[in-house]
């Protein structure tokens, strides 16, 4: 029954407001017709009536026929360079994996840090984390999901899997660091690049990847470490877990065998691609038109000239290419399409009218309220839709507030990343909630409170620190930023 209501909950809402209740005063008849178009969106995409990357084609057709927005403009959100810039680094994940790369770079790091079970849980925080903010997070938690249940074999007692206090924190700290490591760069998560794409949009201004780096890198270091405290001593005890010697690492790694040809290719690329995103400024000196999507996508075309040592086959070949995630590619195109028709017909706008009495409370409350909903509405919802929904009406209460849009966009597009309570919230919470050692009320538990710091955390730090990194007065809507 429940699987009914929420297929009918969307086209009834639609059908109701397009036919009966609007449009509403002030309301363009594009923006009404966009608005109808997003309740059906948002509803499906909130409820999963439909698998979500099916429900994020639907702009294809609501926003024509509604006449909020031409075809072409909306199809041209889904090419857009963001979207290729995703998927380059995806096809860098897949060679990683193939060639067991992230497996050699996860163990050593874990070798380093120790045995001692509270180190080992480190050392794989550390090494996702790590992994997570070069690569997608889905594909990071994926990778080292197989490790984990590897080492958790070794170290605990129990052959249950729900009684393995070390396999319950080892798999949620799989899944916080990589959600923490994932924002820490445009691309290790989905909601980054959807606000580059917003900001891009709505203020002609580019987020360069330096630039993200310097501001969300202390914060996810901050966060990961209270994270890996709050584990390994208060979540749930270690004690009766039995442990594992460093020789049992050295095996695994000894397993591997010599680091391979491939591994070393792909090392190259990959550490070729991170140095050439971080000195692209100095590059555009020479080079004026190159960006990160231009540098993704040359860096993942490598990939498939380069052959194996025994030159039977590339690095990775197009076979390799079905494992790309289209299904986040079409709610990334779905995603941006909305944030321009909403823009586009006048909708931001008339939300942001609307929301002009926000302008009597303090700025840090605005954060924290913002954070607080984002971050609890990710728990029920994908964080990428998520981010794709709110994202547009922020960029317009900035303007109608006169905030910088800065502060409140960035604050929302990072809370995203910090849901931990539920399965549904983030994929690597999917990921590892797959696994068998963990069940729903462990995740909530331990979630709960990872969510609370989080949110008083993300609040302080863009209140207090982003201003200082990025040297903007937040309290004040850049000139630069506004349009003709």
């Amino acid at each position: 029954m429940l699987k009914y209501f929420n297929l009918l909950l969307g086209p009834t809402l639609f059908s109701i407001f397009f036919f009966i209740v609007g449009p509403f005063e002030g309301m363009t008849y594009e923006s009404h017709g966009i608005f109808c178009s997003v309740l059906w969106i948002a509803s499906w995409w909130i409820t999963e009536a439909i698998p979500i990357p099916v429900t994020s084609l639907l702009p294809l057709v609501l926003f024509p026929v509604t006449g909020g927005y031409d075809l072409g403009l909306t199809a041209s959100a889904y090419g857009n360079d963001i979207i290729y810039f995703y998927l380059a680094g995806f096809f860098i994940a897949i060679a990683m994996e193939k060639w067991n790369l992230h497996q050699r770079i996860a163990l050593t790091i874990i070798s380093i840090v120790g045995t001692n079970k509270k180190n080992m849980i480190l050392g794989f925080m550390l090494a996702t984390a790590i992994l997570s903010a070069f690569l997608s997070n889905t594909s990071t938690s994926i990778m080292m999901l197989p490790i984990g249940i590897a080492i958790i074999s070794q170290v605990s007692k129990s052959k249950k899997y729900n009684h393995s206090n070390f396999g319950k924190v080892l798999m949620l700290g799989i899944a916080y660091s990589a959600s923490i490591g994932g924002f820490s760069t445009l691309y290790g998560t989905p909601p980054n690049l959807i606000l580059k794409s917003n900001i891009q949009q709505f203020f002609n201004y580019t987020i360069d990847f330096d630039q993200w780096f310097l501001l969300a890198l202390p914060l996810s270091i901050t966060l990961l470490f209270i994270c890996w405290v709050y584990l390994v001593n208060f979540s749930f005890s270690l004690s009766s877990e039995s442990s594992i010697s460093k020789n049992q690492i050295i095996n695994k790694l000894n397993e591997l065998g010599k680091i391979k040809y491939e591994e070393v290719i792909v090392l190259i690329i990959f550490s070729l691609f991170v140095i050439t995103l971080l000195l692209k400024r100095k590059i555009q000196i020479y080079i004026i038109s190159i960006d990160d999507t231009i540098i993704a996508i040359f860096y993942a075309i490598l990939l498939f000239i380069f052959n194996s040592k025994d030159g039977n086959k590339k690095i990775i070949s197009w076979k390799d290419s079905t494992k790309l995630p289209w299904g986040i590619v079409l709610l990334f195109g779905g995603g941006l399409s909305l944030a321009a028709a909403m823009q586009g017909s006048g909708l931001t706008l008339w939300i942001g009218e609307k929301l002009y009495g926000l302008n009597t409370f303090s700025v840090i409350i605005i954060v924290l309220s913002i954070v607080f909903v984002v971050n609890f509405l990710t728990e029920i919802t994908s964080n990428l839709a998520t981010v794709s929904m709110i994202l547009p009406i922020l960029a317009t209460l900035s303007i109608t507030l006169g905030l910088h849009p800065f502060v409140i966009m960035i604050s929302a597009t990072i809370a995203a990343s910090c849901a931990f309570m539920l399965p549904v919230a983030t994929p690597p919470n999917a990921v590892v909630f797959g696994s068998g050692y963990l069940r729903i009320k462990d995740m909530i538990k331990t979630g709960l409170f990872m969510n609370l710091i989080s949110i008083l955390l993300v609040t302080l730090y863009v209140y207090y620190i982003l201003p200082e990194i990025l040297g903007i007065d937040i309290t004040v809507f850049p000139e630069s930023f506004k349009k003709d």
